[in-house]
Order: structure tokens, then sequence, then C-alpha cells
């Protein structure tokens, strides 16, 4: 009977202000959020109830969350600290990573107008310019898989 092989391990890479040169990066376990919901409106034709049609009327996407990650970059935690400190929003794109540990993006998610509503911060046990994430909850206004 031969060796089975172990399952492969992926990470999810963050790349924080997307649309600009210089990409902030950091790694997160896990993100929730990446789904699309279409609503619809139905409409009663001539007024009877058994005779509804539905249609498609628009989109929502849910808030983005990050979870259990690390800030390395100030430029990160600055944007973060003005949106939830001093309510100055600073919308901006980013990319999220599925990669594979080979380092090959296996799938991307480009989320669009980003700005932090919430973060949750975990102790902090070392005198670094990083910040150990708990939680960061991003309101967008959609994604595009690449």
């Amino acid at each position: 009977m031969g060796k089975a092989e172990p399952f492969e391990e992926f990470s999810l890479n963050v790349n924080f202000f997307d649309n600009e040169q210089s990409e902030i990066s950091a790694q997160f376990k896990s993100v929730l959020g990446l789904t699309v919901d279409i609503n619809t409106e139905e409409i009663l034709r001539n007024g009877e109830i058994k005779f509804r049609h539905s249609f498609p009327s628009r989109t929502r996407f849910p808030n983005l969350i990050l979870k259990s990650g690390i800030l390395k970059d100030s430029k990160a935690i600055d944007w973060c600290k003005k949106a939830i400190d001093h309510y100055q929003f600073s919308p901006t794109d980013i990319k999220v990573r599925l990669v594979n540990s080979k380092k090959e993006s296996i799938l991307a998610w480009n989320i669009i107008h980003a700005y932090p509503i919430k973060w949750t911060l975990k102790n902090q046990e070392t005198e670094e310019n990083n910040i150990a994430i708990e939680t960061i909850e991003l309101a967008y206004n959609y994604f595009k898989l690449e």
C-alpha cells in the first residue's frame, strides 16, 4: 500500500492599496464575506397572488471579514486608525489571493473601494511595528474574480 500524499497547504494573502504602486501585503488565516446575493423583486400578474413573476433587481455584497492576521506596515495601520478613530475614510482597492505552498496564486478576488468599519486587536506581545489582528471588517462596493 502506497504512502498517502499530504494535503497541499494554502494561505490567504491580502494586498492592501492594490491600486497603488507599492502594495502592502498581509496574511490572514480566514477571509469571510466573498459572496454575492442577487435580490429579486416579485411582481403580481393581474393582481392575482398565484401568478407571480420574480425578476433580479440588485446585487448585494456582505462585509468582508479578515481574521487572524498580522499587519506589518504602518500605512495599513494608519488607514484603519484614521477610519475607526477619526472617522476619515479613504476607500481603496484590495486584492485577496489564495496561494499554494509554492507561492502560486490559485484564485484572486479584487475588492473594489473597501474601507474599514471594525477591527479587533489581539494582545500585543512584541515591540516591533507589527499589529496582531483578531478581525478587520471592511465594507466595499463589489468584487471581481481574477
